[in-house]
């Protein structure tokens, strides 16, 4: 598996991540095989976030971890923070909020060390920008944690190019990334600059829901046309999907979200794909509606 680097200074990840958002019901063995089946192709970054499976899935990956402590370094851990859900773990929320204060922001990463059953997190994201959110305590609260050693890297997730830029001027050292929704069926990133200002600072973006969330199967012409080149690649749908998003030169990051080993080894084999580019304008228009101007 090809590793790429955020930013120069930064991480470097498997060009596929896995996702554990939906490792929810799995025992401890079956989250083993997971991570096991994604190491040995090569898959060495898994995603998380604190509120994934009501505040559960950070704490069954640590348990894994904790009776495997030599799987910790052969993997990156990215999680996320500054959500806080109504959920019977949490009596004290009275509303669905965001929360990008520097005492949560301290609190959400020793809170997910713990679970985590580790000493450092490779990559911390804010999940959602936060209308309140006061970039220098922020800066001030990113700084300390990288000083201490318990966050390597930061970014972002699912903010704006002009909120990406705001943040990052408060910031001594680089958002290595913003976590976005992009894929061929939600694929305006790469128009409407939140693509190209990642480029600009020679950053990756990481790509969730990179399966369009199974609108493949809502329209037939669509669908008619990735069977055929599905046919003439050898491929499966997924792979075609992920090799859409693989061959646009930001360098994208597909998280793939799965609980089932077989489809991260089909996932995996996306990087192997080079898909023509008038086959890459084909799915375009046709998932648009319409040539390109």
């Amino acid at each position: 598996m090809q590793k790429i680097s955020l930013h120069p200074s930064g991480p470097e990840l498997s060009r596929i991540i896995v996702g554990a958002w939906r490792w929810t019901n799995e025992s401890a063995p079956q989250i083993e095989q997971l991570i096991q089946t994604s190491l040995d192709k090569g898959i060495t970054a898994f995603d998380h976030a604190d509120i994934y499976g009501n505040y559960s899935c950070e704490e069954n990956f640590g348990i894994v971890l904790r009776a495997n402590p030599s799987l910790r370094n052969r993997l990156q851990l990215i999680t996320k923070f500054g959500i806080k859900l109504l959920s019977d773990k949490r009596p004290d929320h009275n509303i669905k909020h965001y929360d990008t204060s520097t005492s949560h922001i301290t609190w959400s990463v020793e809170n997910s060390l713990k679970m985590l059953a580790t000493d450092r997190i490779d990559l911390l994201l804010i999940h959602r920008p936060d209308p309140l959110l006061n970039p220098a305590e922020v800066a001030e609260a990113f700084s300390t944690l990288k000083q201490q050693g318990k966050v390597l890297q930061f970014g972002v997730s699912n903010f704006t190019p002009t909120q990406f830029e705001m943040l990052q001027s408060y910031l001594p050292f680089p958002l290595v990334t913003n976590q976005i929704e992009l894929s061929l069926f939600r694929n305006d990133p790469f128009f409407n600059g939140d693509t190209d200002i990642m480029m600009k600072h020679k950053i990756r973006p990481l790509a969730w829901s990179p399966l369009g969330g199974g609108k493949f199967f809502e329209d037939e012409r669509i669908k008619e046309l990735m069977n055929r080149l599905c046919l003439k690649y050898g491929i499966s749908a997924m792979q075609l999907m992920l090799a859409w998003l693989l061959k646009h030169p930001s360098g994208v990051l597909p998280i793939l979200g799965t609980t089932k080993p077989e489809r991260i080894l089909e996932g995996a084999d996306a990087v192997k794909i080079d898909l023509d580019r008038q086959h890459w304008f084909e799915l375009l228009r046709a998932v648009n509606g319409r040539d390109v101007a």
